[in-house]
């Protein structure tokens, strides 16, 4: 499980460097024929990833509803972000992740609601979910490089 919590921090480090690079306006911008942003991308992987793991091990999420609302699947941006949306997102990047392993170590994660994903992989245990999650936000930071190019 090493592996797969060393890719996740990786992962947020790309998405972390999205707030560096673009502005407000640009991570809230929605290219023509795109139905979401590069802001919602990074939201959206965030709750996810609190879904994946601790919803579906029966366990109250590090992130609040009215966040997992906002970002969760199948909804997109209804407003742009804010700033202090903005950053408050960012600041979700990795304490999560940081709970995550720190949760798993403490063998918190006792049981797992096995299941299909929308991709149809089966998620059997906790770990699969966690591998699940790497695999999904590659998905999400493979759109986001294409947005990028639009904004």
């Amino acid at each position: 499980m090493e592996t797969e919590f060393k890719i996740t921090r990786k992962s947020r480090e790309i998405f972390n460097q999205y707030f560096e690079n673009y502005t407000l306006e640009q991570l809230n911008k929605i290219p023509q024929g795109h139905n979401n942003n590069l802001i919602w991308h990074i939201g959206h992987i965030i709750v996810s990833q609190q879904a994946l793991v601790y919803k579906g091990a029966n366990q109250q999420p590090n992130v609040s509803e009215e966040l997992i609302a906002r970002y969760m699947r199948g909804t997109k941006p209804e407003r742009d972000a804010t700033q202090a949306e903005a950053e408050e997102i960012r600041s979700l990047l990795f304490a999560p992740l940081e709970k995550t392993e720190q949760d798993y170590r403490s063998g918190l994660f006792t049981s797992y609601n096995a299941r299909k994903s929308e991709l149809g992989f089966d998620l059997l245990t906790i770990e699969d979910a966690i591998a699940f999650n790497n695999y999904h936000e590659a998905i999400h930071l493979g759109i986001m490089l294409q947005l990028r190019k639009l904004v």
